[in-house]
């Protein structure tokens, strides 16, 4: 039997939750993004979420490219993306575009001798307020005449296209102001008349849990983006980890699909919209 890509992944993530850790938050608290040591791009959320340690990553043939060498007995991680294939229709005879799951193995360079870190930036300080954080919600907001209102919890109302948050001052801290901010900017990216993502379930279902998982992941990228990343600004409660096991555990792709959507979001809130899914239903408030 070869080699099972998307369960790889899936094992990877459900191991990290059973030890009660999600996994979209370790490579992001107090530091910077998982880089591409020959770009200094980051990688994208999937794979934050597949490497380890935040910093410079390089491949075999780059190392040995530089003159240098990996270290003996270190093991490598992998690195995922989409190769797009044109394949005939044997019915039609036309030419598809379809999507293909790869990977390839990359060391971070701490594991690496002979060669040196070409973007060692210094990590953000954490300022209140961010102002890019309240210039890129502000941006979005308007733009998308998302109204913004204060209450007494979280949640969007997909309805009236309506984003409650309590006050500035209800919150612990600037981090989890933001944090709750941006989740709720990420469901509202899923409206019908924007990414068409939500659905019309109630709280502890599994697409319930899909799209929780979506607002998690793309909320703790838009928050470490602007340098405000600590363990509380994230919702790591025993429900939300059962739920997301559970899941992970009846769909190996899931975990695939969430980040896949959670970089549309992102994206879509950043003013770079992703190609819009197929319509799904949507109803009824998310938390």
């Amino acid at each position: 039997m070869g080699f099972d890509l998307y369960q790889h992944i899936t094992d990877r993530i459900v191991s990290e939750l059973e030890a009660g850790t999600a996994p979209w938050q370790r490579p992001w608290v107090g530091s910077r993004f998982a880089i591409s040591h020959v770009t200094g791009k980051p990688y994208s959320i999937m794979n934050q979420m597949l490497l380890e340690q935040p910093g410079e990553h390089v491949t075999f043939n780059q190392v040995l490219a530089e003159g240098g060498h990996v270290r003996k007995g270190e093991k490598s991680k992998i690195v995922v993306f989409w190769k797009w294939l044109d394949i005939e229709n044997k019915d039609t005879g036309e030419t598809e575009r379809k999507p293909l799951l790869r990977y390839f193995n990359v060391f971070h360079i701490s594991q690496v001798e002979g060669i040196k870190p070409r973007y060692d930036a210094p990590l953000p300080d954490c300022v209140q307020p961010n102002e890019q954080a309240e210039r890129i919600l502000h941006d979005y907001w308007d733009r998308e005449g998302i109204h913004v209102t204060e209450g007494n919890e979280c949640s969007y109302a997909p309805g009236s296209d309506t984003i409650t948050l309590p006050s500035k001052d209800r919150f612990l801290s600037t981090a989890e102001y933001y944090s709750a901010a941006c989740h709720e900017s990420i469901h509202s990216s899923g409206a019908e008349k924007r990414l068409n993502r939500l659905i019309k379930n109630g709280f502890g279902s599994e697409p319930y849990s899909k799209e929780e998982l979506v607002a998690e992941i793309g909320a703790s990228f838009l928050v470490n983006m602007v340098g405000l990343e600590t363990p509380e600004s994230f919702r790591n409660n025993a429900a939300y980890i059962a739920s997301w096991l559970k899941a992970l555990k009846n769909d190996k792709r899931l975990i695939v699909s969430a980040a896949g959507q959670a970089q549309k979001a992102v994206d879509y809130i950043l003013n770079n919209p992703a190609e819009k899914p197929q319509h799904i239903e949507n109803e009824g408030n998310l938390a």
